[in-house]
């Protein structure tokens, strides 16, 4: 069976590769077209993006004036960014920074909390506030898992402190990196809260510890880089912010250069498994396997490994 599937491979390979029709040529100058520089297509007052590689996306928080603290225009503006990064073909990873500030992100902006209090003491009814916060929480939700539902991968990149919101951020990344002068703090309890945009649900599954993760959401207490390596929170650890991105970089090159279908199905089924059962999560991909390994990637890709050849270039 493997056999003749093979074969059937080479032939549709050797069709697509001699053929001078409409089709092949859309999937020719699909896969050699130039790409759209994210810094001319998009703009942001607190995300600067660029292109550092060919279908590589680097997002960096941009307010270092403010610690990178997060306010409610960056909330709106994480959100927007990602839903628009997942439907961009000329994005296939992306990697997260905290860009030029002195910390990845000090957290929730304070001073934009104030302005929200003074917005609730105008409304009487504890009804109509209630219903004023839960649009803002449901908001900076989304805004987080904006990161999870968009389909292409996300590094996130650390240096220095990265407390509260930074951690329901760098949760919903799918690889994270630090600094070696890297710390973290689930702050909320702190300032009298329960974490409610992500952190409670995803850092127990991050690092595989009911009793670590509990400790450090209900103290708030910090924890440094050797620690967070060791817990699996990041998978490495480096002495410098430039090597750190530089290495974020090469490995959203690496991943940008495999089939985005193949890469962009892996994280949707790795993302829905982490709440459905073994067998759900073997159902969902063969399901969209069916359609997949009809692809032309994977026709390019069998047909590289079985000859050697350089690694395909993907359309």
């Amino acid at each position: 069976m493997m056999k003749n599937c093979v074969t059937a491979l080479q032939k549709s390979a050797k069709m697509l590769s001699h053929s001078t029709g409409p089709v092949s040529a859309i999937v020719k100058n699909q896969a050699v077209r130039s790409l759209c520089s994210a810094a001319s297509k998009y703009n942001f007052e607190t995300l600067k993006l660029s292109t550092p590689q060919p279908f590589v996306v680097h997002v960096e928080l941009n307010r270092p004036d403010r610690l990178n603290a997060f306010n409610k225009r960056m909330w709106i503006e994480l959100g927007q960014c990602f839903s628009q990064l997942h439907d961009d073909p000329d994005c296939r990873a992306i990697v997260l920074s905290g860009g030029s500030a002195k910390h990845f992100t000090a957290g929730i902006d304070l001073m934009d909390m104030m302005k929200l209090g003074q917005q609730l003491g105008e409304i009487e009814d504890i009804g109509r506030k209630a219903r004023l916060f839960e649009g803002l929480i449901k908001l900076y939700q989304d805004s987080i898992s904006s990161l999870e539902r968009c389909y292409k991968p996300v590094i996130a990149a650390v240096h220095t402190a990265c407390v509260g919101a930074g951690v329901d951020l760098i949760t919903a990344a799918d690889v994270r990196y630090c600094t070696r002068d890297a710390w973290f703090q689930v702050k909320e309890v702190d300032i009298g809260m329960a974490a409610d945009v992500g952190t409670l649900q995803r850092l127990p599954k991050v690092i595989g510890s009911q009793s670590l993760a509990r400790e450090l959401c209900l103290t708030a207490r910090k924890f440094k880089s050797d620690e967070a390596h060791a817990c699996g929170l990041v998978s490495s650890v480096f002495d410098s912010r430039e090597e750190m991105v530089k290495k974020a970089i090469e490995l959203a090159t690496q991943i940008a250069g495999k089939s985005p279908i193949a890469v962009q199905g892996t994280k949707k089924n790795m993302v829905y498994s982490l709440d459905h059962t073994n067998q759900e999560g073997l159902d969902q991909i063969r399901e969209m396997n069916m359609a997949n390994l009809q692809s032309e990637d994977f026709i390019n890709a069998v047909m590289a490994q079985q000859s050697k050849d350089e690694m395909p270039v993907f359309s």
